[in-house]
């Protein structure tokens, strides 16, 4: 890299140096992967935690729901301690809490406690992302943004290829507690942040000086908050509607063997991963907007394969190429919402939304499940998506962007991001 650049893109990212960043970028993906992993490793136990503690399969799914919902929650606590202190000991704190949650959940004597346990969890897991997006995003140069943000994103799909893998070695051979005691190892991730990871130079230059500052601040911006809490409740939408059950969906209609299940998650998320990095890197050049509505029409084009599929090779292919598009607009998103974010609660605000987000959608599994009875399992998760990728390709193109956005500049007057064509060139 020439001076010049290797000059530029330092200043971009509050004069840290290029293994700084890396660091940075490295520890917000770490902890995304991580926390992902443990979720996800309940979807693949469905069926055994059911047998196990005596319930219908419907309260095991529940407990994903009380998860999502309780998300909001870590994202306030986390977030207003990241605005406030800094977005490195919020880090560690949130890592350490949701790993020691997930831990216990392999210790659970009853479902009563599993679901307590599960809820706890979801405060952390609500905490992990807004903190370490936050993180990533302001060290990261302006003109590898896009595809960092793709990368950071795609840990939430490593995670669930992980947690896969899991699946086909941990529980068949040590059971289900097991797969839950793994989900304790993140916890060593908070050295890696202690005695590698730089506190973020844009926080340091719009550090909110009390709580009740950073909370007036945000309220401030109400107007921008609202559209990314509809934002990210129809990309909710889209990701768990086309993840939580299709496992399921795969034993249940189409008779797949559970290792066979197993394979094709890690199949999927491979294309889910490279999905988040390939629009990620395109959004840089394309802008953010289109390159959502690209990855969600990719989606749409899927889907027919993905639930209506007469063989496992076409299913196969369906549920690549939909994880690709699904996670190609997720990949968009770190980069996205934290441009149109103000500078001095950006580790509050997208958080946030996005775990409100979650809140709304939390039902996502539940009314697929239900709608099964009515339409069919393929038709109820078809007919969710088709509906939702219309609206949400609606809402994209009506918002605005801030490509290229300047973190460490001043704060934009509060404004509305409905209806504005408004994009600042990287």
């Amino acid at each position: 890299m020439k001076q010049n650049e290797l000059g530029a893109s330092d200043r971009a990212s509050g004069g840290l140096s290029r293994r700084d960043q890396w660091h940075a970028v490295t520890a917000g993906y770490l902890g995304w992967t991580l926390d992902a992993f443990d979720f996800f490793v309940l979807v693949f136990l469905v069926d055994v935690l059911a047998i196990h503690f005596g319930v219908p399969k419907s309260a095991i799914i529940w407990t994903l729901t009380a998860t999502l919902a309780m998300r909001p929650v870590g994202a306030v606590i986390f977030g207003m301690l990241a605005d406030r202190y800094g977005r490195r000991g919020p880090l560690m704190a949130n890592v350490v809490f949701f790993s020691v949650i997930e831990l216990l959940c392999g210790f659970a004597p009853n479902y009563s406690i599993f679901l307590l346990l599960r809820m706890l969890y979801g405060i952390g897991m609500g905490g992990e992302w807004g903190v370490g997006a936050s993180l990533a995003m302001e060290s990261a140069p302006k003109r590898l943004r896009g595809v960092l943000s793709g990368i950071l994103q795609s840990g939430y799909s490593m995670g669930y290829l992980l947690a896969a893998v899991a699946a086909r070695i941990v529980l068949p051979n040590l059971g289900w507690r097991a797969m839950f005691w793994v989900g304790g190892l993140p916890a060593l991730l908070a050295l890696y942040i202690r005695f590698n990871v730089k506190e973020s130079e844009a926080w340091k230059q719009h550090r909110v000086p009390t709580m009740g500052a950073v909370v007036k601040t945000a309220i401030s911006y109400w107007k921008v908050f609202s559209y990314l809490a509809l934002l990210m409740t129809l990309m909710v939408f889209l990701s768990h509607g086309t993840q939580d059950l299709y496992p399921d969906f795969l034993r249940s209609v189409h008779g797949v063997l559970p290792k066979t299940v197993s394979y094709l998650a890690i199949l999927y998320n491979v294309g889910a991963i490279l999905g988040a990095i390939v629009f990620g890197h395109l959004s840089q050049s394309f802008g953010r907007r289109k390159g959502i509505i690209a990855a969600l029409m990719l989606t749409m084009l899927a889907i027919p394969a993905w639930a209506f599929g007469g063989s496992l090779l076409v299913l196969a292919a369906g549920a690549f190429f939909v994880q690709a598009g699904v996670q190609g607009a997720w990949g968009i998103i770190p980069a996205h919402i934290n441009e149109l974010s103000p500078n001095s609660v950006r580790g509050l605000l997208p958080g946030f939304a996005y775990q409100l987000g979650i809140l709304f959608a939390a039902g996502t599994g539940t009314i697929e499940y239900a709608l099964r009875n009515h339409f069919g399992y393929a038709w109820a998760i078809a007919g969710f998506e088709i509906t939702n990728i219309l609206i949400l390709a609606t809402v994209v193109a009506l918002g605005s962007e801030r490509h290229g956005k300047d973190f460490g500049g001043h704060d934009a007057k509060p404004t509305a991001v409905i209806l504005s064509a408004s994009s600042v060139s990287p």
